[in-house]
């Protein structure tokens, strides 16, 4: 454990609060509404993936740009982070079509007939003749009036349904994910702890290296001045000291864990921290001289971009 912070465990965590619960929300999400409203079936869908900032898609039927940019609106305002599609579907479903008999028109007909002086070979006109004539019958296939505004409106009340069911499928990856770095937190520390604790970093290892070091400038340039061997002897312990390292990283593991509590949209400044791992691993590995800490910052290293590649899914 390095020296320079108290070491926060996970239970340490779990008492003090600031570990439980991981509120964070993924960037990936899937949410479908659907439903009928009068002659018209619909559906909502709207989809998100990662993405460095906020943007949304939207994909609508002819006559429905209107409540697509109102749908786009709503979804920027409700997410931080992602990359979103948003479909609407609509389409008509078959109608029994309604029958009315225009009864002035044949009204009409039947007095024009009745008028007629008709040949005895001309039989007189039969119901079913004047039915047949153009505009007595008629047919609306038309849906009744009002059923486009209610749609509207149905299909608002959907949008804000679906808006929030994404977020809830986006907040229960968060879930899922919080705990998948919590765990690769907590491997990262056991590994900062083990190359703390390395036999290599004890003071008589050490010593016992600095010493082997200084009999080789010895034996290569004969002699030194006690004041050029004194500042040598300081640059080499010096170079392969870590203790900055792990103590930059313990406090790196903090600083995580206090933003996967607070939750809500921490994947920048987590993708920060990742990042700040990894440049104290790649120093940690560049200054071991022993095969312990080279085995243990290689280690180090693959587990902390397996923790960069989760934290890109965090909104």
């Amino acid at each position: 454990m390095a020296n320079g912070g108290p070491h926060y465990g996970p239970r340490k965590f779990h008492r003090l609060g600031l570990m439980l619960p991981m509120a964070i929300s993924s960037m990936t999400g899937f949410a479908r509404e659907a439903g009928v409203t009068g002659p018209f079936q619909w559906a909502w869908e709207i989809k998100t993936v990662n993405g460095r900032g906020l943007e949304a898609r939207v994909r609508t039927p002819p006559g429905f740009d209107a409540i697509g940019e109102e749908a786009r609106g709503q979804v920027l305002k409700a997410l931080v982070r992602g990359q979103g599609q948003i479909t609407l579907n609509v389409t008509k479903t078959a109608m029994v079509p309604r029958v009315r008999v225009n009864r002035e028109v044949l009204e009409a007909l039947v007095a024009a007939v009745g008028e007629l002086q008709l040949p005895d070979t001309v039989k007189p006109a039969s119901v079913d003749g004047l039915l047949a004539v153009r505009g007595v019958i008629e047919i609306d296939e038309e849906p009744e009036d009002g059923s486009q505004a209610a749609l509207q409106e149905v299909l608002s009340t959907a949008l804000a349904r679906t808006i929030e069911a994404l977020k809830t499928a986006r907040m229960g990856e968060g879930r899922s994910l919080g705990a998948i770095l919590g765990q690769q937190l907590e491997t990262i520390e056991r590994l900062v702890n083990e190359a703390d604790a390395a036999p290599a970093r004890q003071p008589q290892a050490v010593l016992a290296r600095l010493r082997s070091q200084v009999a080789q400038l010895l034996d290569a340039q004969g002699s030194l001045d006690p004041d050029r061997l004194h500042q040598e002897a300081m640059l080499i312990a010096a170079r392969a000291d870590v203790r900055e390292e792990l103590d930059r990283l313990q406090a790196h593991i903090e600083s995580a864990r206090a933003l996967l509590a607070q939750g809500s949209a921490v994947g920048r400044r987590l993708d920060f921290l990742a990042q700040e791992f990894g440049r104290e691993a790649n120093t940690l590995c560049a200054k071991a001289n022993d095969v312990s800490l080279s085995r243990i910052g290689l280690e180090l290293k693959a587990v902390i971009e397996q923790f960069r590649e989760q934290v890109q899914n965090v909104e």
